[in-house]
């Protein structure tokens, strides 16, 4: 299988921060909503979660990842630029930077329509690709219409200063009217080229619900080191531990 340039750089351009999903009982509503105790990502062991044989994150590899041979316009992704009516919050009981958005932005995902619900961040990434941890991975968490969760997961690497990453975090700064809805420009969140793996798995806190549709995306974006700097001052680390795979088909789509 012959991967993209920039896949075959990949270790150059993500960083070896050691510090390294779906944190939500809900895809709408999660800890801090539900009064749940805050998530301590220190004491992974002790969670208390309906267990099974297909948990998230994973490491991803693309030697060992099978080659998604159906007809690849019916298996691309294609998504929304804009999170309508999104706001922004602080999540302490879930510890992440979170942005819930309002109905009406859709994805297509195989051939499938999904409707984006919120997204946030991990410090570090939670899933590895081809051994590599990268400083941030964001989580686009959808839902279809049939209940079913699919999660887009994009890597960040040190770089660039992300500007839809700037607005989330401005919308976070004392003064700033968190509470009040407004449209953000996702797109610098989300790599041009969708190539990427996809698997079955799970949420990544308790309950650990299994039967989560997972689509990593295999091209990395930038966020300032300032900008890492700051996220990691309002959570520190909060990434799941790597879970078995225990056999579980990894498949690697390359759009075209």
């Amino acid at each position: 299988m012959t991967f993209p340039l920039c896949i075959r750089k990949i270790r150059t351009i993500a960083t070896s921060v050691v510090w390294s999903l779906v944190f939500l009982s809900a895809p709408s509503s999660h800890a801090a909503k539900t009064g749940h105790a805050p998530v301590d990502y220190s004491r992974q062991a002790e969670w208390l979660a309906v267990h099974g044989e297909r948990q998230s994150p994973i490491a991803l590899d693309f030697a060992t990842a099978s080659s998604d041979a159906d007809d690849p316009r019916h298996n691309a992704i294609t998504t929304a630029t804009t999170a309508v009516h999104a706001v922004v919050s602080d999540n302490v009981a879930a510890n992440a930077v979170q942005v819930d958005v309002a109905p009406g932005n859709f994805a297509s995902i195989r051939g499938r329509r999904f409707q984006l619900v919120q997204f946030h961040f991990h410090a570090p990434a939670e899933h590895t690709l081809d051994g590599v941890r990268f400083p941030v991975e964001a989580h686009f968490v959808y839902k279809a219409s049939n209940g079913k969760l699919a999660v887009i997961g994009v890597m960040l690497a040190k770089g660039a200063s992300n500007p839809a990453f700037a607005e989330v975090m401005r919308r976070l700064e004392p003064g700033s009217a968190t509470a009040a809805a407004g449209d953000i420009d996702i797109a610098p969140l989300m790599p041009a080229d969708k190539s990427y793996f996809h698997y079955l798995g799970s949420l990544t806190t308790p309950p650990l619900t299994q039967n989560v549709e997972w689509y990593v995306l295999s091209h990395a974006l930038t966020i300032s080191p300032a900008q890492l700097a700051a996220l990691q001052r309002r959570h520190g680390r909060n990434n799941r531990d790597l879970q078995p795979s225990n056999g579980r088909e990894v498949l690697f789509h390359i759009e075209r």
